[in-house]
């Protein structure tokens, strides 16, 4: 075999390789991030002396024994010394590594009372997990609302889609609703779950929490840059669990504002539309809205389901039978399966919504309007 026939191959096989791990490099880093928050940079800071406190460590200890291995060794005629302990030694190398644990527990602890630290906060978000998206409730504002997998990309996801995520932008990483925070001030998050365990975790921040049913969990940011940060749920909280990602959104302080006057806006007027008659075009396109934010996940977009873990809605008993049990069903969940109870996640506009558009989609066309008073009357 020639030289330049390896010499070919090796390149080909070299090329190959840097192909194939050119997508993880581009997330490659050797060091944790920095972060946007003066707890994320006392945590930084935290690690990098401890780290720093390994490597005169590692240098030390690793130097005494190669030089030891070096200096006695076999060849030079050294023979070993025939002992079997030296109180002395044994002392000081047990005292020494004592002395260096409590001095690295002194700031460390101060970092942990510093990251409980969540009084005199400006701004409180109550964050609850569901599967699979988030849920942002502004308490001083009284508003809130679901962020969930972007459109784009949870089409993109879907089975046969024929869309090539590569070229959605932040594929699995964007949301329809991402949540809005001013900088400069200090936010409380409260965080907790619906259903199982989750974890909101927004790498910038320098922390995450669990979210877990029945308990809050409190964490604090003051965010001193503006931009997009990005996170994920970091916990493994079911089938959907890699399509749960997290957009903050840092802002000036009268972007804010002006968002969160829109927000409170947005939900007087959902308030209002729930006394209303609303037509059957006006319900058959919020609720498709509706039906591509909390429903699609499972039943896909021709509503068909996925066979062997969803069922579909494409003429069964559910969307085709009595209206009363469809109700029921979205409002309560079905006990021991995936369907989960969305009467709590959703307002009267929007089951309502949903309802009347699973029933008359797909060619189930049955003609049934549910309308919203019709959902408080179940409350």
């Amino acid at each position: 075999m020639s030289a330049g026939y390896l010499k070919t191959v090796w390149g080909a096989v070299i090329s190959l390789l840097a192909l194939a791990l050119q997508p993880a490099w581009a997330e490659y880093g050797l060091n944790m991030p920095e972060g946007v928050t003066p707890l994320s940079r006392n945590i930084y800071d935290l690690h990098m002396l401890i780290f720093y406190i390994c490597c005169v460590i590692a240098v030390v200890v690793f130097g005494v024994m190669f030089w030891s291995i070096f200096r006695h060794r076999k060849s030079r005629g050294v023979k070993a010394a025939q002992f079997h302990h030296h109180t002395t030694v044994e002392i000081i190398w047990t005292a020494i590594p004592m002395i260096i644990l409590i001095l690295m527990a002194i700031p460390a602890t101060k970092s942990l009372i510093l990251i409980e630290s969540t009084g005199d906060s400006d701004l409180t978000i109550k964050i609850t997990g569901y599967q699979w998206r988030w849920h942002y409730e502004y308490i001083e504002e009284d508003f809130g609302f679901f962020s969930s997998l972007a459109p784009e990309s949870n089409e993109a996801r879907q089975l046969n889609s024929g869309i090539d995520p590569n070229e959605i932008e932040n594929y699995l990483l964007e949301v329809d609703n991402p949540v809005v925070v001013p900088v400069n001030t200090k936010i409380r998050f409260m965080t907790t779950a619906a259903d199982v365990i989750h974890s909101w975790w927004v790498p910038a921040l320098g922390w995450k929490r669990d979210s877990i049913p029945g308990f809050i969990n409190e964490s604090w940011a003051i965010i001193e840059e503006e931009g997009t940060y990005r996170g994920q749920c970091a916990e493994l909280c079911g089938r959907d669990h890699a399509f749960m990602p997290i957009v903050l959104k840092a802002v000036s302080e009268d972007e804010y504002y002006d968002w969160a006057g829109d927000m409170m806006v947005a939900a007087l007027d959902a308030d209002v539309g729930a006394d209303r008659e609303w037509a059957m075009d006006e319900l058959m396109e919020r609720g498709e809205q509706v039906y591509s934010t909390f429903c699609v996940a499972c039943h896909q977009v021709n509503g068909m389901g996925i066979p062997g873990a969803f069922k579909p809605l494409v003429g069964s008993p559910i969307t085709t039978g009595p209206l009363d049990g469809h109700i029921d069903t979205v409002m309560n969940g079905v006990a021991g399966t995936a369907m989960a109870p969305f009467g709590m996640q959703l307002n009267d506009v929007d089951i309502a919504s949903v309802i009347t558009y699973e029933r008359n989609s797909w060619g189930n066309d049955l003609g049934d309007m549910v309308q919203p008073s019709m959902i408080a009357d179940r409350r």
